[in-house]
């Protein structure tokens, strides 16, 4: 695995985890095993946690009286697993195809080539994988180019290697976290001049927020939430997720802005809990 595949996770700041509710546990679990190719890594009562390699990726709990979160609800757009290379996502493709699993778009963003589905509850998914980032383009400002252009898809499956396809491969991650949330100067002040992720890219109604110049960890659009409120607890979908600071200074001046701001937030053994805005559940650790 070359630095560039890890350019994602070795920034100051970057996405480690993420937190579902669902109403069927079995069927999501199984779709997430046997479609995207995480290991179950520790079971409980009411969850499961999956992952790659022994490393935690997303849990997923059965939400007692959990009800489905109305398509406009603030929560998750997508989480973004981040393959190792093309041929890992070329490879994937033809997993995908061999089990008819229905893409809902396909895109080049010039920094990425993405792939983008739904678990059967709604959760949006992006299976992507980054070019180096020596051939990104940055403007004078530090913002990333990024658009949305077609992905020859036949091209990317024509590519793939003749293994098949088992389990994710290793060095899989979350590479970013995709939000619905109610209001883009809102998110901005809170990602931005809170946590301290910088702006790296905009699109009519999002915003895109990256750690060290990397395209995005954390993106927020109104695309189909303008104006939503806070998520009530009962909501399936993102429960929560977490942001692992690489620097410790980093990580202190997010804790002292929300001090300062009196936002509030709880001491746990793993990191300090808040909510943002939206009622979306956020950890931050070292």
């Amino acid at each position: 695995m070359s630095e560039d595949t890890m350019f994602a996770l070795t920034r100051p700041a970057y996405v480690g985890h993420a937190h579902l509710v669902v109403e069927d546990l079995p069927k999501v679990s199984a779709f997430y095993q046997k479609i995207i190719g995480l290991s179950v890594i520790e079971k409980s009562a009411n969850g499961e946690v999956l992952g790659v390699s022994g490393k935690p990726l997303l849990t997923l709990t059965a939400g007692q009286n959990a009800r489905r979160a109305p398509s406009g609800a603030a929560g998750l757009f997508h989480t973004a697993f981040l393959l190792p290379s093309r041929e890992d996502l070329a490879l994937w493709l033809k997993h995908a195809a061999n089990n008819n699993v229905p893409l809902q778009g396909a895109s080049d963003h010039l920094v990425s080539e993405a792939l983008y589905l739904a678990d059967p509850e709604g959760n949006g998914i992006e299976v992507y994988r980054d070019r180096a980032p020596q051939e990104w383009s940055y403007q004078p400002d530090g913002t990333v180019a990024m658009s949305t252009l077609r992905l020859d898809l036949q091209a990317l499956y024509d590519s793939a290697p003749k293994a098949t396809f088992a389990t994710a491969a290793e060095g899989t991650a979350i590479g970013h976290i995709h939000l619905q949330v109610g209001d883009i100067p809102q998110a901005d002040a809170f990602y931005q001049d809170v946590l301290g992720l910088k702006i790296m890219a905009r699109y009519p109604g999002a915003s895109f927020f990256g750690a060290g110049a990397y395209h995005h960890h954390v993106a927020a659009n109104i695309w189909n939430s303008r104006g939503a409120q806070a998520r009530s607890d009962s909501m399936t979908g993102l429960s929560g997720y977490t942001l692992r600071f690489n620097e410790k200074a980093s990580l202190d001046s997010a804790l002292a802005a929300l001090d300062r701001l009196e936002i509030a937030t709880e001491r746990q053994s793993d990191g300090v809990a808040l909510k943002d805005p939206w009622g979306i559940g956020l950890k931050l650790s070292a």
